[in-house]
């Protein structure tokens, strides 16, 4: 029990000062319309996470509003979607994800190698970059038995290239597609790494793009598992051929350990059980009414939370070799789905 109060404790100021960034975020947005709550939660979160409040005691906090948080909306935009904003993605929507996240970590894989950066980085930012960010790192790094500086630095790249890309893509994608929803969408949640990042941007756009963008970005999601299965089956030894047999030797029991990290994730369950619930029961005006004002308010939490995290010293840190690799993989997912929306939708 007193353990648990300490957790509570640590976990406090963090999460206080990303509400109270969140609030202010909200009351310039009306100030500012066309920037949006959003946006300036983010880039008030990086400034300040970069000035006053660079203190390791909010680091606890400010996770746990960027990670819990950012799964409880996720899991209210159930109650939000109906059959209707589905049946837009469709069959031809997953066949653009599928495309969209087979082709980046092949990219990915091979400019790391032309690089010169190791097969485990290598693959680990292709999962970063095709499926969601930290989280897919988190997943496949056991299994594919990376060390904490690959996972470290592929995380800090990742991250940053999808902050780039949540703020160009709205742009982009009023120039390429007038903001219709369906491509917008495509573009957004089929590329943008992390989920944090991915509704951040929609945002910016419109609420509709929004919610097709969240998802777009859950079929990526989903798709993690077929990533994790596949990946246990490389070698990854750097004097052997990655399609070797002997890969599933060398991954079998980091697998076995790790047979928890191919579980559906939580938030994905409670997405789909809302989502049949509001699609077959007739839920009253003020459920749906309160709990998209609640999802609303986590996210804007959890994106200040993500922005007090960005640290430009850690930017600095890997060194523009890391991050030309980086915006390489991120320039390449923007044209490869510029080329599959053209040919898709």
């Amino acid at each position: 029990m007193r353990a648990k109060f300490k957790r509570s404790y640590t976990i406090l100021p963090g999460l206080l000062i990303s509400v109270l960034i969140s609030l202010i975020s909200q009351y310039l947005s009306a100030l500012l319309p066309n920037l949006g709550a959003a946006l300036i939660a983010i880039f008030l979160g990086i400034l300040l996470g970069n000035t006053f409040l660079n203190k390791p005691y909010f680091k606890r906090g400010t996770k746990f509003s960027e990670k819990s948080l950012l799964e409880w909306s996720i899991v209210l935009n159930g109650i939000i979607l109906d059959f209707q904003i589905i049946k837009q993605v469709g069959f031809t929507g997953f066949i653009f994800v599928i495309l969209q996240m087979v082709l980046t970590i092949l990219f990915a894989y091979w400019i790391g190698r032309t690089m010169k950066f190791n097969k485990k980085m290598s693959l680990l930012m292709g999962a970063g970059n095709a499926v969601c960010g930290s989280s897919a790192i988190g997943t496949v790094s056991p299994i594919i038995g990376a060390d904490k500086k690959d996972k470290a630095m592929s995380i800090t790249i990742v991250n940053v290239t999808g902050t780039i890309l949540m703020v160009s893509l709205p742009i982009l994608a009023s120039v390429l597609y007038h903001n219709e929803v369906v491509q917008t969408s495509a573009l957004i949640g089929g590329t943008i790494q992390s989920i944090g990042q991915v509704v951040a941007s929609a945002k910016l756009v419109s609420m509709d793009v929004t919610n097709l963008s969240i998802v777009f970005k859950l079929m990526r999601v989903l798709l993690i598992i077929g990533v994790a299965l596949s990946f246990s089956k490389l070698n990854t030894k750097e004097e052997e051929p990655l399609f070797s047999k002997s890969a599933v030797d060398s991954t079998s029991a980091d697998l076995k350990k790790n047979t928890n990290l191919l579980t559906i994730p939580w938030f994905i369950v409670g997405f789909f059980i809302l989502f049949l619930l509001r699609s077959f029961l007739p839920l009253p005006s003020f459920v749906i009414h309160s709990s998209e004002v609640i999802s609303n308010q986590f996210e804007i939490t959890a994106l200040a939370a993500i922005g007090l995290q960005v640290k430009f010293s850690d930017i600095l840190k890997e060194g523009p070799r890391t991050m030309l690799y980086g915006l390489l993989i991120g320039c390449f997912q923007i044209i490869l789905a510029i080329g599959l929306i053209f040919w898709l939708f």
